[in-house]
């Protein structure tokens, strides 16, 4: 008997298909030149290339004169390090290698913006200096500004201790920074004014930035100056420490009325001559002088009206003191302390018969509704 064998095996299946082989297709980079081209850029920025899909091998930003561009790369992106120039033709050159191992250039042209002119922005507070606790942040420039919401939000303070602050238009040529109460003793500031390649407006643009860094005295000293009990007051810290005699500007002339309301220290000298042709004296020698407004009001030595000091105010608007007492004051002020004036009928600022001095501090004769509302920010 013959036994037949068979070998198993199993068919093929007409309906199935080969095992699948699963291929990925390798990502190509993608680019994104910021600015690839156009016209009137801004020289300020940003100027980049961000790449996905890839990383960058090159990339260089050189202007006409053949200068390149200073800037950080990283794997995927390259950001410029410096400001351009106005009016500048600039090219964008290099690559970026895909995951498919494709370079892809990075490449264009573009021209920055050309203005009509440059307007200059100037600060009344010093780098590294240290000033009183009514201090205001001025930024003076050059031209009137057009278009004061643009400039305003490329300028901001940045404080060490929380801070309520704003910036105020106090002309077309200044706006001013102020908290909302005076300064906290030892706040370290910072002002950051950027304007360089802002618009301001009537094809003017911001020359260059300004930044500067100052700090807050450790102590927070108020002159507290009565034109009716004719005394005038010093407080450190809340303390009192003097209480002296003073004669201030006379009632009966408004031009010569001691100015009612918050001064700041301005300038000190030693000694220095006064000249006022309006009421006809000139170069008269004093000490000891403290000036706390532009339109001529000072805390001085005085020893000429040392009978009508705490009695009976006879100045021309300053504050007259003793020359012992003048040069206590003298010692312990800085520049940007307050001088509180109260009890006379002639405001401070605006609403000064004379008008307003040009470069005055008068800031905080207005209150915070009245100092905000001058801002230029949009809501």
């Amino acid at each position: 008997m013959l036994l037949g064998l068979t070998a198993c095996s199993a068919a093929p299946d007409s309906g199935s298909s080969p095992a699948a082989q699963v291929v990925q297709e390798k990502a190509k980079a993608a680019l994104t030149v910021t600015p690839a081209s156009g016209e009137g850029i801004s020289p300020a920025g940003p100027f980049q290339v961000g790449v996905t899909g890839g990383s960058l091998t090159a990339v260089a930003l050189t202007g006409a004169d053949g200068n390149v561009v200073k800037g950080e790369l990283a794997a995927d992106r390259w950001v410029a390090t410096e400001d351009l120039g106005y009016d500048k033709v600039y090219t964008w050159s290099g690559s970026a290698k895909g995951a498919d191992g494709a370079d892809v250039p990075v490449s264009g042209s573009f021209r920055t913006v050309k203005p009509q002119r440059l307007i200059n922005a100037s600060m009344n507070v010093g780098d590294h200096e240290t000033y009183g606790i009514a201090m205001p942040i001025k930024v003076k420039f050059s031209s009137p500004v057009q278009d004061q919401a643009s400039v305003q939000k490329a300028m901001t303070v940045k404080t060490s201790v929380p801070t309520e602050g704003a910036w105020a238009w106090l002309s077309e040529t200044e706006a001013h920074w102020r908290p909302r109460e005076y300064w906290k003793p030892n706040t370290e500031v910072s002002v950051d004014v950027d304007v360089y390649g802002v618009p301001f407006g009537g094809g003017a643009f911001g020359a260059e930035d300004v930044h500067v860094q100052f700090k807050i005295a450790d102590r927070a000293l108020v002159a507290k100056a009565n034109t009716k009990t004719h005394r005038f007051e010093i407080y450190r810290d809340d303390v009192l420490l003097h209480d002296f005699p003073a004669s201030y500007g006379m009632e009966s002339d408004k031009r010569a009325e001691t100015r009612n309301g918050i001064h700041v220290v301005q300038m000190k000298q030693a000694s220095r001559t006064m000249t006022n042709p309006i009421f006809n004296y000139e170069n008269i020698p004093v000490t000891w002088a403290v000036l706390i407004s532009q339109n001529g009001e000072f805390v001085h030595e005085n020893n000429g009206t040392i009978a009508k000091q705490g009695v009976e105010n006879v100045s021309h608007g300053c504050a007259n003191l003793s020359g012992t007492d003048a040069k206590i004051f003298f010692d312990l002020t800085m520049i940007g302390d307050p001088v509180e004036v109260v009890g006379s009928s002639v405001p401070l600022g605006l609403g000064d018969p004379m008008g307003v001095a040009p470069g005055d501090y008068w800031d905080w004769t207005l209150d915070w509704a009245a100092w905000t509302a001058k801002s230029a920010a949009t809501p």
